[in-house]
């Protein structure tokens, strides 16, 4: 299945990697590269994140990785990622971005 990404969770993913890299620079290179990694998994296993919570639509599912949330939505053959969001911030419909 096809991953893709949204405008705004790649621009989520580089303010965050920024964010770290004022700190670590390392540690900023190793996040991206295990968000990278945990989403690239959803291709084969599209159901695998848990239902995302605070939405009322069982379309929306989420990945946790370390303090962050990812955001997608699958549709036939492919997986919107729509945005990347701290575990502590609440999600609303207003806040995703799709096609």
């Amino acid at each position: 299945m096809k991953i893709v990404w949204s405008p705004l969770a790649l621009d989520k993913i580089s303010d965050i990697a920024d964010y770290i890299a004022l700190d670590k620079p390392t540690a900023s290179l190793n996040w991206i590269e295990s968000v990278f990694s945990e989403v690239e998994k959803l291709s084969s296993f599209p159901e695998s994140g848990r239902i995302v919570p605070e939405l009322s639509s069982d379309q929306y599912r989420e990945l946790i990785i370390g303090n962050y949330r990812v955001i997608y939505k699958q549709f036939k053959s492919e997986i919107q990622i729509l945005t990347i969001r701290n575990f502590k911030q609440l999600l609303s419909p207003k806040s995703l971005s799709e096609k």
